[in-house]
Parts: structure tokens; C-alpha cells; sequence
């Protein structure tokens, strides 16, 4: 597979984006190749790129200024929500190397600008002749049990006042499930135990794969790390605070726990 400037004809999906909304036509389905055309020419300064393995033709607008008439923005979160898991690969996937192809510019390696591989999805260093693919950061997100009761906390980089899962990246050397029990021993001070995967997500914002874990409370009082959280709190499953909507695993994690 590779990541070229192909004719979108061969393209049966279709994806525009502007940071973390997608375009949509004013009636809310999926652009056609037409629709790319008109936005390629509402946008002539955007790059569109094509995969043609996938027949996903891709393109990033850099704001809604000169969105022509019969078109509409939704949130990528929302739009997961609402699509079969086919739609959000395509969508998810373009968002994705979108963030990855601009920020990898040159070669961390000698500085040389780089270019798109003719065979590869990837770019390649034309003088060192290094390779980079598509990035993927792992994440583990879980939900803790404690009898009736969830544990929820209020992030501090979230311009939202929700409570969410405890979540965090995978560092070099882990385990998924040692990376989930050090994420939560720092943030909350608590132990686990009869940890259970749940299931994963693509979140590319920019580059996330989130993996879904339910665990148990073992021990512990809830002490947080005042950098990462503003505040975590034990919730009966029924009375649940605000927290994340339809799109996104953490919702789908509090609800599997919910409907136990």
C-alpha cells in the first residue's frame, strides 16, 4: 500500500477533514468523489492524497471559511457514534495519517526533507534512504469496580467538566496491563486486581489506540496526582455523573459496567 496523489476516481471512500470535525453533505451522509472536486476547488491549497489498498481518498481543510453551500461539520467523536465500524476505519485511519504525514516533514535521522514511498504507506529519506511509517501511541483506558460503585475522575487538561476512565500511554518496557496498574497507583494511589480486556479503539487525535481494560478495587485510598487530575471520586453505577458521550470507549466502558 502507499500514500500518493491518486487519481480519486479509484476511490470508493472519501474523507474530509478539519481538525477533530469531518465534512458531511448538508444531509449528513458520506462525500462522493464529486463532492472531494468541489472542496479541492473551495480549497485549492489542500493536498489530497489517496490509499489506494483502502480506496480511501483523504484531505485536510485548514478552516471552514470557504466551506462551499450543501455541506455541514460534525465532531469525529460524534460522527463514531453514529457510523458502522467499516465508516470510522476509513475515517479514524485518514485522521490519522493526515496528523502523521504533516508533522513528518523531514528525517530525524540526517534532516532531509522527506517523500511519500511509491510502495509503502510511509515516507522515506531520499539521502539516507530511512524509512518512517505511520505512528500509533497505545493507551490502556480502564474503568475500577468497587462493589456498586465506579471510580471516575475530572481530568485537568479536559476543557469539559466530565468524569472520565483513568487512562495513560504505554511506556517502553511495559505490559499493557503493567502500564494500567502504574497509571493508576499514580493518579489515584489504588491497587487492582482481576484486570479484564474489554476491548480497543482507534483515536486519532493524532495518532491514539486506546485499549479497554475493567478492573477491580484490591486497595488503597484515593490519593491524585494534582498534575493529571483535579479530582477522583467512587460513583454508584446508577447515579452516574457527566461523563463521556456516545463515541469514544471510555462511554462504552462505563456503560458495560452500568448494565451488568
Amino acid at each position: 500500500m502507499s500514500l500518493t496523489t491518486l487519481n480519486i476516481n479509484a476511490c470508493a471512500h472519501n474523507v474530509c477533514v478539519c481538525a477533530r470535525q469531518t465534512v458531511l453533505r448538508a444531509d449528513g451522509s458520506c462525500l462522493l468523489q464529486s463532492d472531494m472536486q468541489a472542496l479541492q476547488a473551495a480549497y485549492p491549497d489542500a493536498e489530497m492524497l489517496s490509499e489506494a489498498e483502502h480506496q480511501l481518498c483523504m484531505m485536510e481543510i485548514p478552516d471552514t471559511n470557504h466551506l462551499p453551500a450543501g455541506y455541514q461539520m460534525m465532531e469525529l467523536r460524534q460522527f463514531f457514534a453514529l457510523h458502522s465500524e467499516e465508516e470510522n476505519f476509513h475515517y479514524a485511519r485518514a485522521r490519522g495519517l493526515l496528523s502523521w504525514r504533516s508533522g513528518m516533514r523531514f528525517c530525524p535521522h540526517c534532516g532531509t526533507a522527506l517523500t511519500d514511498s511509491p510502495t509503502l504507506t510511509a515516507r522515506e529519506c531520499p539521502e539516507c534512504k530511512s524509512l518512517h511509517f505511520p505512528k500509533i501511541e497505545p493507551c490502556v483506558i480502564v474503568v475500577i469496580r468497587k462493589g456498586n460503585q465506579i471510580l471516575l475522575a475530572r481530568h485537568v487538561e479536559r476543557n469539559q467538566d466530565i468524569y472520565a476512565c483513568i487512562a495513560g500511554f504505554v511506556e517502553d518496557g511495559e505490559s499493557l496491563e503493567q502500564a494500567l496498574r502504574r497509571e493508576i497507583r499514580e493518579e489515584t494511589g489504588l491497587e487492582v486486581k482481576n484486570i479484564r480486556y474489554f476491548g480497543s479503539q482507534s483515536w486519532p487525535f493524532p495518532y491514539q489506540l486506546m485499549i479497554g481494560f475493567t478492573a477491580e478495587y484490591a486497595s488503597g485510598e484515593i490519593h491524585v496526582q494534582k498534575e493529571e487530575l483535579q479530582e477522583a471520586r467512587w460513583f454508584d453505577i446508577h447515579d452516574l455523573p457527566p461523563h463521556p458521550r456516545p463515541g469514544s470507549i471510555s462511554h462504552l466502558l462505563i456503560h458495560s459496567i452500568k448494565e451488568q
